[in-house]
């Protein structure tokens, strides 16, 4: 076991144990941080932590990733990542949208909907904007957009 703040990034974890007072805990059992839960460390920025809990992004300070206790999930444990992160030739499949809106409804309407296997056909050499290939078509996104979406890699065969 380890804490969260030890956590490998964009990498599912289940939670064991939230080490903090009634209070605190409390508050983080109606966000959903609640032992056996699936959690996804994405980003650490000085005393703050980003993690995906349900489908929604929390920021979590340094203190309280340090009380709460994670292990390995007992099945095969995926990897996510945001779809900008993935190379060339990489395949995945999407998990989850995370805009809101009007951003989410237009990525949603070009296809990019949960399951659905997405192919990194081209990147520019900054990485934006990203051509993938979705449902039989091209489709270029920039960084910003691509960011957006949460991809579970498919292995190498």
């Amino acid at each position: 076991m380890l804490f969260l703040s030890q956590a490998q990034h964009n990498r599912v974890y289940q939670i064991k144990e939230v080490k903090v007072d009634e209070s605190v805990k409390k508050h983080l059992h109606d966000l959903g941080v609640i032992p056996g839960g699936k959690i996804v460390l994405i980003n650490t920025s000085g005393e703050n932590g980003i993690v995906l809990l349900h489908n929604s992004r929390i920021a979590i300070t340094q203190n309280v990733l340090e009380a709460i206790l994670i292990e390995e999930p007992s099945a095969n444990p995926a990897n996510w990542l945001s779809l900008d992160q993935l190379n060339i030739g990489d395949t995945g499949r999407v998990v989850s949208i995370h805009g809101t809106g009007a951003v989410r409804r237009r990525l949603m309407d070009m296809g990019l909907t949960r399951g659905t296997s997405v192919y990194v056909r081209k990147l520019a050499p900054l990485g934006d904007p990203i051509e993938i290939h979705v449902r039989g078509y091209e489709l270029t996104l920039r960084k910003n957009e691509a960011e957006l979406v949460l991809i579970e890699k498919e292995e190498e065969r």
